[in-house]
């Protein structure tokens, strides 16, 4: 019996596959970290070549933990790092180039020329996003430039493009599948989510040829077959890391809310069928698309989260391992009042700066290695109020509850200051990997698992609670000394 979902997680600093069994039950898992290239000051690169092995080696290990044949998994499911950047050959599938990540900013002039020509309101108003380098229509518009190579495929017609899950499917299908789906067109700043499809408009802002794009298909849908893990195998579900976690956290009704804490952060709302653009400097972008379908949300997008704790890690060498944090944080002094901006690639969402970097405030002689990992940490649930203040003014809503999710949950006190500092409650899941979830909950639906979408309500179980247990002029103050550091920070550049 075909009882089992392979799940595909290609994130931004690792790739994960979760095996899951009929019922959405975990089964196995296997994780794999890959290179990450920094060849200049805000420039981010992944080899797409080994991003595909790792995915190969993680699926087999993945089986092989499950100890099952490939002729029992049903379906598979793709979720991935979004707006990241990969051209290639068609004749013989190699990379042109690396792949420029979504945290990139080495297009902040482009965009800026962007703006100052007047085209944001119309790039807004097409595709729901802010003008900024973290999209890809930027990046494949500097590959376009800064290649002799990618010249000379796009003059012979052999030059492809796509994001993480269309290299991934035309890998994993030998160059069958050149396609994507909704959620990942719709991070690109070339797609019309209203009319979704490719907006001739903004080919020609960017000056990109159609001929290279994908086909966008539905989230849940058929992409092809692979026979890499030893038999044929339907792959029948993709969505961008963040929808995909959205699926998974079961946010299907409008208002329902989650906050996703990977190597960025990002808050999504689902506001149902009828796109609603942002007063206030969020995404407007689709949450996924079912049988032609959209349905819509607002985006608050952090760069910087997980990131962050990789930072005290990597480079400071404070910590050892992100389990590390829980502890120091408990033994931070407390008189003490340190904020940190981490705008190591700049600020997202609400700011939109690129040109930011990273600040520290509030140091004193007395300041330790405690006292930086909560700074850290803490940045991290600052960076969030901001996000929920401006969704709570472009929806109307008071939001009293958010589901998270992501790795930085684990850590108990984080979850509870974020409680506290959004004055709300925050429910973790029971499975925390909510974006293998949702991506195995597409695959799932598509090849009949699930007979109707929205049954995945009923598979959402919470694993804690936690509710706010600071008063509001506590809040306040602390929020308030947060804003001054972000403006010492802007101010700074």
């Amino acid at each position: 019996m075909k009882d089992y979902i392979l799940s595909i997680d290609q994130g931004t600093t690792s790739t994960r596959v979760i095996i899951f069994d009929k019922n959405f039950k975990f089964i196995s898992s296997s994780q794999k970290e890959f290179k990450q290239i920094f060849p200049r000051d805000g420039e981010v690169e992944h080899d797409p070549e080994e991003i595909y092995q790792s995915v190969l080696f993680t699926a087999k290990e993945a089986i092989r933990k499950a100890k099952i044949k490939s002729t029992q998994i049903r379906s598979i499911g793709i979720t991935n790092q979004r707006e990241t950047t990969v051209l290639w050959d068609k004749t013989n599938g190699k990379p042109v180039y690396n792949a420029i990540v979504w945290q990139d900013r080495r297009t902040v002039k482009f965009c800026k020329s962007l703006v100052q020509k007047g085209f944001a309101k119309k790039i807004q108003k097409t595709t729901g996003l802010i003008v900024d380098s973290y999209f890809s229509a930027t990046k494949i518009h500097w590959l376009l430039n800064n290649s002799k190579k990618t010249k000379e495929l796009l003059k012979k017609d052999k030059l492809l493009f796509g994001t993480i899950d269309t290299w991934l499917l035309w890998k994993l299908t030998d160059g069958q599948s050149h396609f994507t789906e909704a959620t990942n067109a719709s991070r690109t700043m070339l797609f019309d989510i209203k009319k979704n499809q490719w907006s001739k408009e903004m080919l020609q802002i960017f000056k990109v040829p159609e001929k290279i794009l994908p086909i966008v298909k539905d989230s849940a849908d058929d992409f092809g077959q692979t026979t890499k893990f030893g038999s044929k195998i339907p792959i029948q579900g993709i969505a961008g890391d963040q929808q995909a976690a959205t699926i998974g956290q079961a946010c299907l009704e409008p208002g329902s809310i989650k906050s996703t804490y990977g190597t960025g952060c990002f808050m999504i709302m689902n506001v149902g069928s009828k796109l609603k653009y942002s007063r206030n400097k969020l995404l407007s972008t689709i949450a996924y698309r079912i049988k032609g379908k959209n349905t819509y949300a607002l985006e608050g997008s952090i760069f910087i989260a997980g990131a962050a704790v990789q930072w005290l890690r990597d480079s400071l060498k404070i910590i050892k391992n992100a389990k590390d944090t829980e502890d120091l944080y408990s033994k931070n002094d407390p008189s003490q009042k340190i904020y940190l901006v981490p705008a190591f690639v700049g600020l997202g969402a609400p700011y939109w700066d690129g040109e930011a970097r990273g600040a520290l405030f509030g140091l004193t002689r007395n300041t330790g290695i405690p006292e930086l990992v909560k700074a850290t940490i803490d940045s991290v649930v600052y960076q969030t109020k901001d996000l929920i203040l401006a969704m709570e003014k472009d929806s109307g809503i008071r939001i009293k509850k958010i589901k998270v999710d992501g790795g930085m949950v684990s850590n108990n006190q984080f979850v509870q200051f974020l409680s506290n500092l959004l004055m709300c409650q925050c429910l973790r899941p029971k499975i925390n990997e909510t974006t293998c979830l949702g991506a195995a909950y597409l695959a799932g639906y598509q090849s009949g698992l699930l007979k109707r979408f929205s049954d995945i309500n009923s598979k959402w179980r919470s694993e804690k609670k936690f509710v706010n247990k600071m008063n509001k002029r506590d809040v306040e103050q602390l929020y308030f000394s947060w804003k001054k550091a972000i403006k010492g920070t802007l101010a700074s550049k």
